[in-house]
């Protein structure tokens, strides 16, 4: 059934809220999936806190006009879906590549992140960035790393006095 042109609006307007608020962009062709395993997508996609949404791509190019994701608008042809990561960059790259793993009728077209569209072959590196809590916990082992090394170098010179006055020991009961 179509849409009235209240009601592609309404569509425009959502999509183009959330892409306005997105981290990131990821296109894919879906020709071919069962209802059932988009539907799972779509569970997955709650569970991540991806925006997934199947759109006419006249209707993708009215909603990503005046934001980040502008740049994916040459690309955006056939039959797409768009996931947008709201918590981190790479969640929506990382739920698409999961899936396509199972499901060979998902392909992967494209992406965008900051502006710039990136290919199909280089959404395994947007995937692969760490989440928020992972980055969090890298930046804070990084941080603590010195910290920790002067508290052992500090630690070593009492040590080392202690060795040395029992090897004086040693030495003179001997």
């Amino acid at each position: 059934m179509a849409l009235s042109y209240t009601e592609k609006q309404a569509v425009v307007e959502e999509v183009a809220v959330i892409a306005g608020s997105a981290l990131s962009a990821v296109a894919a062709e879906y020709r071919g999936m069962t209802v059932s395993q988009l539907t799972d997508l779509r569970v997955k996609a709650r569970e991540t806190g991806v925006y997934v949404r199947v759109i006419k791509n006249s209707l993708a190019k009215l909603a990503v006009k005046g934001t980040e994701f502008e740049c994916m608008k040459d690309g955006l042809k056939g039959p797409l879906m768009l996931a947008f990561s709201q918590e981190d960059p790479g969640s929506a790259a990382r739920l698409f590549r999961d899936f396509a793993k199972d499901n060979d009728k998902l392909v992967i077209t494209l992406g965008a992140v900051g502006g710039e569209v990136i290919d199909a072959s280089d959404i395994g590196k947007l995937a692969n960035l760490p989440t928020r809590d992972e980055g969090i916990s890298l930046l804070m082992a990084v941080m603590q790393a010195p910290v920790t090394k002067l508290a052992r170098t500090l630690n070593e010179v009492p040590g080392k006095l202690v060795r040395t006055v029992e090897a004086v020991r040693l030495s003179k009961e001997a």
